[in-house]
């Protein structure tokens, strides 16, 4: 065996110089850089990239963990894996950390990049920083200037009128997420409605090819595919024309549910819509009401839950089928974003109809209605022949009634109008009446005829609408990218020339800031925003809105394959791409990874990738949790406490006196202690408010530095995939913590102790006794298990259970035989290099302990297991005696089913229970159990 450069005496696990001993080496050696290698498989991993907020908490520390285990485990499988790392820099937090601390965001954020980047490092990860970059400068964003003047040559980019959720306080746009319970996420200010100029890109143009691929991503969760499937929201309709009085356009809606077309008894439009324009301008009361619905946002979840209120328009539209004189009304649920910004109205088979039909008292009219209600009014017209309307037979209207055989079908029927006229619209499917020619049809019938019939009216036709809007995409504030585009008097709009870019976001406007302006320094400095026009030289404007920050996190994972490249990639990318395992938190499901695949298909429609799609596998790592503590202030609120400065005690209830018959007070005996959470710097009680995610808001986040700094690194490594799967939520203990620490001590411990011993020969499989083929057994078929749960299963908590359970019965092995000390040696090799993944420090320290000289263990081979050390000598089998655990017994793996009888009833226990009787019966279950029935 090699001698090896580190001693072997038993010395104490100091995770502070092991951790910084093996970080030296692998900054030294350069070794997780890596380049394109036609002759390895690829393995791109890649973790969301983190917004440079000052410091990394917990949920970071699990999440890149994650993508480091599964980079090291693939590159000691024989890959060549990327790992890279980068800062999604840009955005209003740090505009709103400058105002608040009169700075410059760019200082911010620079510094907290310094810093977050010092703790990442000092956690170990195999991060190839070379290709590290930071969104907010103009060497990365140049490229993605550069891609919005091509796709605005293309016309996938586009600048319209919008009405949007604007945040007052944050002098910006809001997506609909970002708006709760009509106010700000960030700012809690009262959201507003505002038209402005917004620029778009044409994600609509790609919704369906969004919506097939998700099919061909077996690799993504079930629950995200799904997510973006509603978002989309593909939905098959006819676009059908109202014709409206005095109007020379008529007035054209989209509907899912044609088969309710004869059931409109009103038409509602947008306040923003043109006709509702041209009504308020003779009638001041409406155009306060428009005026009164700017307020508030533009998210479906607010329009669902608001009280739907409206005015009526003084317009009226005709039935496009019927002729009749239709009502139109500006209601407040109703957005020209949408849509057409107009919908027409069935109050009897949609519930925000009906509730807007009953507050203005308008008609509700069914014209569907489901099995039970269709058979009913059949029943009806068999029994009365000579009546054409069942529901007037059923309503009382057809005169005296004697058939006492239809009672039952009328009371089905006047339950159903009941239910529709007091309780809410009728909205599943179901069977047409009251439809002319259409009754008795059921939904796609119904659909199919009416569709006919408007389309040979040339008054409608069929089409096939999505959820989806696009992407708008840019910002009224100044720490983002640049919108390249000129304004000109004279050409118009007219974008940057690619020669001229970047444009450059200035960044010494910490007097700007100074102030506490909320104002962009862009808008209010003329010496940027005044430029002259690249077509006709005179004087112009540069746009002032900024883009999207999910513009940048949207193409990020691109740039990392191309480092250095002229454009946004080259030839290299298509080495890299897709991303073989892409790690991020689920409540990006929608936003970024929407836009994330379409930015993709952008690059691959430019020529600058090949694949369809970004990422063949999505991991989403569940939440950190953690428990919550408070106490009541005397105004109500809650003041909360981190669970670190908490601890649990045995604490003296007060006696609580109780009155007597004469009215003195008898005080009680103590009552007795209980374990209660109390504050460490008082020592009085504080309340539990249960197990939440963790958030500055409760108090009760954990900093992975003072962690990393009192355990070491891979102990909260260790910790963050031993204490749940991946997908779950972790619950965070500081026991649990400890229990980690102690292990890896207890390894230390072994391996320097097992070292310390002569020479280790190499095993020899013929020459081991049954004890030493046992541990040798189950080394092996831990090497199986935890391969296949780090490379199939990504299942990292059974994985450190298994590595637990095998060092246990290492130190029991007690055999200082020659073949005793091999198998013990290549036991401890196997768990190191089998930790590796996950605790790396410590496993470089014990290889090199172990006798190897000092290298890199994601070039050595992840183990694998030796079919001949897994066969079994003897099975053991576990004894019941009426269905209760006696003990066990070894037996041969092929013994005859008698041999298994008689050894199992040989058993003491056994016996001690048969008490000289023979049993009933003796159940033999081949592999697993005996069972003796007495």
């Amino acid at each position: 065996m090699p001698v090896s450069p580190v001693s072997t005496e038993t010395a104490a696990y100091d995770p502070r110089a092991v951790e910084s001993a093996a970080q030296a080496f692998w900054d030294r050696t350069r070794a997780f850089e890596v380049v394109e290698d036609p002759a390895k498989p690829k393995f791109y991993c890649l973790s969301m990239l983190p917004y440079p907020s000052g410091a990394l908490h917990v949920g970071h520390v699990r999440n890149y963990t994650i993508g480091d285990v599964i980079s090291r485990y693939k590159r000691m499988t024989g890959y060549n894996v990327l790992q890279p790392m980068g800062w999604d820099a840009f955005g209003l937090p740090a505009e709103n950390a400058a105002i608040k601390n009169k700075t410059a965001p760019a200082k911010w954020t620079y510094a907290n990049i310094d810093h977050m980047r010092s703790q990442l490092k000092a956690l170990g990860y195999a991060i190839d920083w070379s290709r590290e970059f930071a969104t907010c400068k103009p060497d990365y964003y140049v490229h993605e200037q550069r891609m919005f003047v091509r796709l605005l040559k293309k016309g996938l980019a586009y600048r319209k009128n919008s009405v949007v959720n604007w945040d007052p306080v944050d002098q910006t746009v809001l997506a609909n997420e970002q708006v709760i319970d009509g106010r700000g996420w960030r700012t809690g200010a009262l959201v507003e409605k505002r038209e402005i100029p917004q620029w778009f890109l044409r994600i609509t143009d790609y919704a369906q090819e969004l919506l097939d691929e998700l099919d061909r991503l077996p690799g993504w969760p079930e629950s995200v595919k799904t997510m973006q499937r509603n978002w989309i929201g593909r939905s098959e309709g006819l676009e059908i024309q109202f014709a409206v009085d005095g109007e020379p356009e008529p007035l054209t809606v989209f509907t899912t549910r044609p088969d309710t077309l004869m059931g409109v008894t009103f038409l509602s439009i947008a306040g923003e819509h043109p006709l509702a324009q041209k009504a308020a301008q003779g009638n001041p009361a409406l155009a306060a009401f428009l005026e009164e619905l700017k307020k508030g946002g533009v998210s479906e979840a607010e329009l669902e839950t608001q009280e739907k209120r409206g005015m009526a328009t003084g317009l009226w539209a005709r039935h496009p089928l019927t002729g009749e004189d239709l009502p139109i009304y500006v209601a407040n649920f109703v957005l020209m974003s949408y849509g057409t910004g107009a919908v027409m109205a069935v109050p009897a088979h949609d519930q925000r109809d009906w509730e807007f039909a009953k507050a203005y008292g308008l008609p509700v009219k069914p014209v569907v209605v489901d099995a039970a209600t269709r058979d009913a009014l059949r029943e009806i017209t068999h029994h009365v022949q000579d009546h054409d309307d069942p529901m007037a037979v059923a309503l009382g209207q057809h005169g005296a009634i004697d058939v006492v055989e239809i009672d039952a079908a009328v009371a089905v029927v006047r339950e159903y109008l009941r239910r529709i006229d007091e309780d809410g619209a009728h909205t599943e499917r179901g069977w047409l009446i009251n439809s002319g020619p259409f009754d008795g049809l059921e939904f796609q019938a119904a659909f199919d005829a009416i569709a006919a019939e408007v389309e040979r009216r040339g008054i409608g036709r069929r089409r096939v609408n999505f959820r989806l809007r696009d992407w708008g995409v840019s910002r009224q504030r100044y720490w983002g990218c640049p919108i390249p585009v000129i304004y000109c008097p004279d050409c118009g709009v007219v974008p940057v020339p690619e020669d001229q870019l970047p444009v450059v976001l200035p960044e010494d406007v910490a007097d700007a800031f100074a102030s506490g302006n909320v104002h962009s320094p862009l808008k209010t400095n003329p010496e940027w925003r005044k430029t002259t026009c690249p077509q006709c030289g005179g004087p112009a404007e540069r746009e002032t809105d900024t883009f999207d920050t999910f513009m940048e996190s949207s193409w990020y994972y691109a740039r990392y394959t191309s480092p250095g490249a002229a454009d946004m990639v080259d030839e290299r990318a298509n080495y890299w791409l897709p991303v073989d395992q892409y790690i991020g938190g689920i409540e990006h499901a929608i936003l970024h990874l929407m836009y994330f695949r379409f930015y993709h298909k952008l690059l691959r429609d430019a020529g600058l990738v090949h694949c369809d799609e970004p990422a063949t596998h999505l991991l989403t790592q569940g939440m950190v949790v953690a428990d919550t503590f408070y106490r009541e202030r005397e105004d109500g609120s809650r003041e909360w406490f981190n669970p670190a400065d908490v601890e649990w005690r045995m604490w003296q209830p007060e006696p609580v006196p109780m009155p007597t018959l004469d009215g003195t007070l008898d005080p009680m005996p103590l009552p007795p202690p209980v374990l209660t959470p109390v504050l460490k710097s008082d020592g009085q009680p504080v309340l539990r408010g249960g197990t939440e995610k963790m958030s500055k808001s409760k108090n009760n986040g954990v900093d992975p530095q003072m962690l990393v700094d009192k355990y070491g690194a891979d102990t909260v490594r260790l910790f963050s995939m031993f204490a749940a799967p991946p997908e779950q939520s972790l619950e965070w203990s500081d026991a649990g913590v400890e229990g980690m620490s102690r292990f890896l001590r207890r390894l230390w411990r072994e391996v320097h102790a097992h070292a310390a011993q002569p020479d280790h020969p190499q095993v020899d499989p013929a020459a081991l006794d049954a004890r030493q083929k046992t541990l040798r057994r189950q080394v092996h078929e831990t090497i199986a298990k935890v391969g296949d749960d780090y490379g199939r299963r990504h299942s990292f908590n059974t994985a450190i259970a298994a590595l637990m359970e095998l060092l246990n019965h290492v130190a029991k092995f007690d055999d200082m035989s020659d073949q005793g000390r091999a198998v013990r040696h290549e036991a401890f090799e196997a768990i190191v290099l089998l930790l590796n993944p996950i605790t790396p420090h410590i496993c470089h320290a014990l290889w090199q302990v172990l006798g190897h000289p000092e290298t890199l263990l994601e070039d050595i081979p992840f183990p694998q297991p030796d079919p001949a050390a897994l066969v079994r000598d003897t099975v053991t089998l576990a004894v019941q005696v009426n269905g209760k655990l006696r003990g066990t017994v070894e037996v041969a793996p092929e013994a005859p089913r008698e041999a298994i009888e008689a050894a199992a009833l040989a058993l003491p226990q056994v016996a001690n229970q048969l008490n000289g009787q023979a049993p009933k019966k003796v159940i033999v279950v081949p592999g697993k159990i005996v069972n003796v029935v007495l």
